[in-house]
């Protein structure tokens, strides 16, 4: 996936302890990592945004080992469930948790992290798909079973799709805002290790000093954010400081407020930066659309126009390809860099390509005169929660079988509301759901109701409950 070896002398990633692994350095590691597996299989990786596990998912994927990225954080139990569905092989995690993992072998370690082989034995471990080259999960870290699987072809396609648009040269220099196992902070790593560019690891945040001190030493030409580290950096109000190494912005992970696209899209040209408003999904690998930052100002609110190598359209209520500007339908993507589809046990690993490099996005938009796309509604039901894709049935899920009551779910991004009919345990409900997905308890919000709606045949009333959602 990575010729590490053609930019062997560049830097490849330097932490905020001032620790610097160049390529040939990460070629080195990634071959004695890779034989310590000894094969084709699947690992699951537990990430932080450090050295150790960039090197173990780049270790394993140029290996031809099937990694699935997961939070290293994600409730241990949830954890379990799925080291028990999916039986893999290995797992790669901080050395510091090793111990839970007490019964089995550690075959390697090394920056911090360590390899466990667990005890799956060869006739319960699932067949890998050849074209299979990672997994990741659909909805943060909500522990659900379904996972999304990329193929090699996939990630080089939107790899080299984004270093295209974005212009990623071998002097760039990207610092970490985003979890390594979510698909757009994922995307950075990939297209910064594909140009020979540096990546400036570090799992401080946007809120504390030492973030913006690492920002500053090592001189960061970039950084990706969704609309809540947008948000955070108004508060902060970045748009006052110079950052004379800063040369462009991405932001993805849903739709920002057209007062804060405005801000920003100001900001960079004001001091002669790149502000890029970017669309994707993890089913499309990453990217499926971007704003070329000369329109940032004149085309507030769109999530721009298709990436190279895809297409983007309409699809009306009847099945026909939408023709005319202003209309709404369903997005429709095709392109080299839609996913195989799901898996949602071992057995659909073996599985092939079932898209076709078609996806329905399940997002409603509209284009303008100009051809440039706007997103105007949600078909699937699922929110971003500070950029986490989080799955209402899923959260639904969760409550019922920890609480023993039913529950609705509805909202919007970055405010989920759940309706119960008894309150006496909402607080704890908020609680549970917020550990869960790790995410801030004040997108959250408990609606007690008198009941929840439904038709005739038992099917909550989504859309009833939505005129309670104001």
């Amino acid at each position: 996936m990575w010729d590490l070896e053609k930019f062997s002398n560049n830097i490849a990633i330097i932490d905020e302890a001032g620790e610097k692994l160049s390529y040939k350095d990460l070629s080195k590691v990634s071959s004695l990592l890779g034989e310590a597996v000894g094969g084709r299989s699947l690992c699951f990786i537990l990430c932080t945004n450090t050295i150790g596990s960039i090197i173990g998912y780049v270790s394993l994927v140029n290996n031809g080992i099937v990694p699935l990225l997961l939070s290293f954080h994600m409730e241990r139990l949830l954890l379990d469930n799925l080291i028990n569905l999916y039986k893999p092989q290995f797992i790669y995690l901080p050395s510091s948790a090793r111990d839970e993992f007490p019964d089995f072998p550690e075959i390697y370690s090394g920056h911090g992290y360590s390899l466990i082989e667990l005890g799956f034995s060869k006739e319960e471990l699932f067949p890998l798909n050849e074209s299979l080259a990672l997994l990741l999960t659909t909805s943060g870290s909500t522990g659900s079973p379904k996972l999304v699987r990329q193929s090699y072809k996939n990630i080089a396609s939107n790899t080299e799709s984004i270093i295209e648009y974005l212009g990623i040269k071998e002097d760039e220099r990207a610092i970490t805002t985003l979890p390594m196992n979510y698909t757009y902070g994922l995307s950075i790593i990939n297209t910064h290790l594909y140009a020979g560019a540096t990546i400036l690891v570090t799992e401080k945040g946007l809120m504390q000093k030492e973030f913006w001190d690492f920002f500053e030493r090592e001189g960061a030409t970039s950084f990706g954010g969704v609309p809540y580290t947008y948000e955070m950096l108004n508060k902060l109000k970045v748009t006052r400081m110079k950052l004379p190494s800063l040369r462009y912005m991405t932001q993805a992970g849903g739709k920002l407020s057209p007062t804060l696209h405005e801000t920003f899209a100001k900001y960079a040209e004001d001091l002669g930066k790149r502000f890029i408003v970017m669309y994707g999904q993890c089913e499309a690998t990453a990217r499926m659309g971007y704003l070329p930052p000369e329109k940032a100002m004149e085309k507030k609110g769109s999530m721009g126009i298709a990436i190279p190598g895809g297409k983007l359209w309409l699809r009306g209520e009847d099945g026909t390809e939408i023709s005319e500007p202003l209309v709404a339908g369903e997005l429709i993507y095709e392109g080299p860099n839609v996913t195989m589809g799901y898996a949602e046990s071992g057995e659909d690993l073996s599985l092939g390509d079932l898209r076709g490099g078609v996806l329905e996005t399940g997002d409603i938009a509209e284009f303008d005169q100009d051809g440039f796309f706007y997103i105007v509604g949600r078909k699937k039901r699922f929110l971003k929660i500070y950029g986490n894709r989080v799955n209402l049935d899923e959260v639904e899920r969760h409550i019922r079988e920890r609480f023993g009551i039913e529950a609705a779910s509805a909202g919007v991004d970055d405010h989920l509301k759940i309706f119960i009919t008894d309150g006496r345990d909402g607080e704890k409900i908020k609680t549970y759901i917020s550990d869960i997905t790790k995410l801030n308890p004040a997108a959250f919000e408990i609606r007690v109701i008198s009941e929840i709606p439904k038709n005739e045949s038992g099917k909550v009333l989504y859309s009833v409950l939505e005129g309670e959602n104001k």
